[in-house]
């Protein structure tokens, strides 16, 4: 199954909030995305069918190894791209809604050489 934009979004924000808080529910990564409960439950139960998140009986969201793979990918791209782009001159808040943004369409090939880059910059 392939995902689209906001399915990464939704896993991103389950990976950031299960790093903050020791459980992830609905009601958490709505507000934490500025959702509606239907439209998170919703895309909830897309990536469950996909197999990206369990939903227990109590209603705790874990993500699986793929949902967590997928997740890692994309908060990796984020957080590189935004400080690439501070780096370069953006300002904080443009830098990290840009990366928001471009963590998604760039390539694997594009983002490799960008970090890179990135780790030969730093390393000097």
């Amino acid at each position: 199954m392939q995902l689209q934009e906001s399915g990464e979004m939704y896993l991103e924000s389950i990976l950031v909030l299960s790093q903050k808080q020791p459980i992830v529910r609905s009601i958490d990564v709505g507000e934490y995305m500025g959702f509606s409960k239907p439209s998170v439950s919703r895309a909830i139960g897309i990536l469950k069918n996909g197999g990206y998140v369990e939903v227990d009986g109590r209603g705790y969201i874990t993500l699986t190894e793929d949902g967590k793979a997928v997740a890692a990918k994309i908060y990796e791209r984020h957080k590189l791209l935004t400080t690439f782009l501070v780096a370069i001159g953006v300002d904080e808040e443009t830098a990290t809604e840009d990366a928001c943004r471009m963590e998604h369409c760039i390539s694997d090939r594009s983002f490799a050489a960008m970090k890179r880059h990135v780790d030969s910059v730093t390393k000097s």
